[in-house]
């Protein structure tokens, strides 16, 4: 997207505004899309010659909930709404929608800014558990061993037997 002097942005919007010419008519006197014409003309009604100046924010959650608050409650557009809020990009309305009904609104109060970081190994954490339990889980661990090696003892007393009585025949 081609940058516009604040000049060339008032030029086009007075002729649509006070002239009658089409967005896509003023826009074309110095390059500008339509879509471009039509967000200037929304902040210049709604903010005058200062809504050209607006620059990017940065937004606290309290305020996306406010906005799409009141985007649905006097049913407006994304552009119309980025206009009355001073929010120079629509599509950051569209996207705080999109997060306020997919993800609930403590969605937008989380900071997501940034590009993801890179999964880390990490070692598993143990739970911390009640002393009782860990006892419990200790005998049984015990328990189980004890078991385990009688059976095995089991299973060789069979063995030698049958050694035995195979080699007795």
């Amino acid at each position: 997207m081609a940058k516009y002097s604040v000049e060339q942005k008032l030029e086009v919007v007075l002729k649509v505004v006070k002239k009658g010419l089409s967005q896509a008519t003023a826009g074309s006197i110095i390059g500008a899309c339509k879509g471009d014409v039509q967000k200037w003309v929304k902040l210049y009604r709604e903010h005058g010659a200062e809504g050209l100046l607006m620059k990017k924010g940065c937004y606290d959650g309290q305020f996306k909930v406010d906005v799409i608050e009141y985007m649905h409650a006097n049913q407006l557009s994304t552009r119309e709404t980025a206009a009355k809020f001073g929010i120079p990009s629509h599509p950051t309305v569209g996207h705080w929608e999109r997060i306020f009904y997919e993800e609930g609104r403590e969605a937008l109060f989380r900071d997501n800014r940034g590009r993801k970081g890179m999964p880390r190994e990490k070692s598993p954490v143990k739970p911390k558990l009640d002393k009782k339990v860990e006892e419990d889980l200790i005998a049984e661990n015990q328990r189980l061993r004890m078991e385990n090696a009688y059976l095995k003892k089991l299973q060789a007393l069979v063995q030698e037997r049958v050694q035995q009585e195979n080699g007795k025949k």
